[in-house]
């Protein structure tokens, strides 16, 4: 497998016959897809023995894993206790990640709730260096990448992110792009409006191309942002993902995309072999 992007599922493809964790690698290998996103987005419940078992056939199958993390996390919560739940969620995801050979732990990092974003960086920074610390004390090496959100109302704008891998370098970006463009109600509304978000990336660190892990989906916003996710080839999506394609060749980005559409594995194959084709 030469290409230098890794297209895979969000979760356990769709036509997985008895559908486990272990099916799904095993049926996104029979796809000829590389990659799968483990979902804990309901809570981390992955028993270690397990996990054991999903590393072992990963890494026969070739296939590279992620996980995103709870959607039950808020880092700027104005109540400490839920600052430390979201701590210990986000610890819990790597944990369980680093059990399964997982190398990026993805989540959504925060809500402004009406404050200063001076002060909300400050307080969500503040408790992923707690999280590094609570990693390096463990020895967990898999990655945690915070996400571009969707919505003006969450922190995690693609600067905020850059921003914050400036202040603290462990932390990369994870980027979807999808929400990219629906934060800034359709924003890739050019093609060169797709090269500058990654002309930021790489004025920020052109390293951060060579290792980029990727959200893709079609997506339906309003002016608040991200409503919900749609198939790529909806009549009303207007996430230009062919033109996103064209400009990660065009910059040399290596890294992985995985596909959060409805049709996970159909848009996913959609995905790779347009890329491919380039």
């Amino acid at each position: 497998m030469t290409s230098k992007i890794l297209f895979g599922t969000a979760g356990i493809p769709l036509s997985t016959s008895k559908p486990s964790t272990i099916t799904g690698i095993e049926r996104v290998k029979e796809l000829e897809l590389h990659a799968m996103e483990l979902e804990f987005v309901r809570g981390v419940n992955m028993k270690k023995e397990t996990a054991k078992q999903v590393k072992k056939t990963a890494e026969k199958n070739e296939i590279s894993l992620s996980v995103h993390g709870p959607y039950y996390i808020n880092l700027n919560s104005k109540e400490t206790t839920k600052q430390e739940a979201s701590i210990k969620r986000i610890f819990d995801s790597a944990e369980a990640g680093e059990w399964c050979g997982a190398k990026a732990i993805t989540f959504h990092p925060g809500f402004f709730q009406g404050m200063l974003k001076e002060k909300v960086t400050q307080t969500i920074q503040k408790n992923l260096e707690i999280v590094l610390e609570q990693l390096k004390q463990h020895k967990i090496v898999a990655k945690i990448k915070p996400e571009t959100t969707g919505k003006p109302t969450q922190y995690g704008s693609l600067t905020e992110l850059l921003e914050l891998y400036s202040a603290v370098p462990a932390i990369k970006p994870y980027v979807d792009f999808a929400h990219v463009h629906a934060r800034d109600n359709g924003r890739f509304k050019t093609k060169e409006n797709v090269r500058n978000a990654l002309e930021e990336i790489e004025k920020n660190d052109a390293h951060l191309l060579k290792d980029l892990n990727m959200h893709f989906s079609g997506i339906a916003f309003s002016e608040k942002g991200e409503k919900n996710h749609l198939v790529l080839q909806d009549s009303t999506n207007t996430f230009p993902y062919k033109w996103v394609l064209e400009c990660l060749k065009e910059f040399d980005v290596h890294g992985t995309v995985i596909c959060e559409s409805p049709n996970i594995e159909k848009d996913a194959l959609l995905l790779q072999k347009y890329y491919e084709k380039l």
